[in-house]
């Protein structure tokens, strides 16, 4: 007769905590500005790494390698991020800063993916794959650098210049 009350106090407490909505998954955050950001910074990265891996008349081995590893990762990376978000993991790691570690990754992803972006449009000599990925590589720059400006505002906070009359 006990197990049959504590089964039963069991799975009041289950439906009692479904019905209050409390979810392990988070898809509201795909729809924040936050959340589109990262999901277009994953599909921009994808897509530069794609455009440069499936092109066969590369002219120079060095500098389109160096592309597809630093989009690959950062594309890596930021969809980590983003899996962290939507599945809510940051709360249950925090013993890391994880606004800092988001920010000190879109400083380095920035730079990065500048800086190899730059040089496959150098080397690209026309070839429209290569040129497109270039392209998408310095969109996901600038998709980067904003995601930076908000990860910053959020790390180290708006100062607040009211004045009380």
């Amino acid at each position: 007769m006990a197990n049959v009350s504590t089964r039963a106090m069991t799975v009041s407490t289950v439906n009692a905590s479904t019905s209050t909505g409390t979810t392990w998954v988070n898809m509201g955050y795909t729809r924040s500005y936050e959340g589109m950001l990262k999901v277009t910074q994953v599909v921009v990265l994808l897509i530069a790494f794609l455009c440069v891996h499936c092109s066969s008349l590369w002219t120079d081995y060095s500098a389109y390698r160096f592309f597809e590893v630093v989009t690959l990762w950062f594309h890596i990376t930021f969809l980590i991020f983003l899996i962290m978000h939507i599945l809510q993991l940051q709360s249950k790691l925090s013993c890391i800063n994880w606004t800092m570690t988001e920010f000190l990754h879109y400083i380095i992803g920035a730079s990065l993916t500048f800086i190899a972006s730059t040089v496959a449009a150098v080397k690209s000599y026309g070839l429209s794959s290569l040129v497109a990925g270039s392209v998408f590589g310095f969109i996901a720059t600038s998709l980067l650098v904003i995601s930076m400006w908000f990860s910053y505002k959020v790390t180290y906070g708006q100062p607040t210049t009211s004045i009380n009359v």
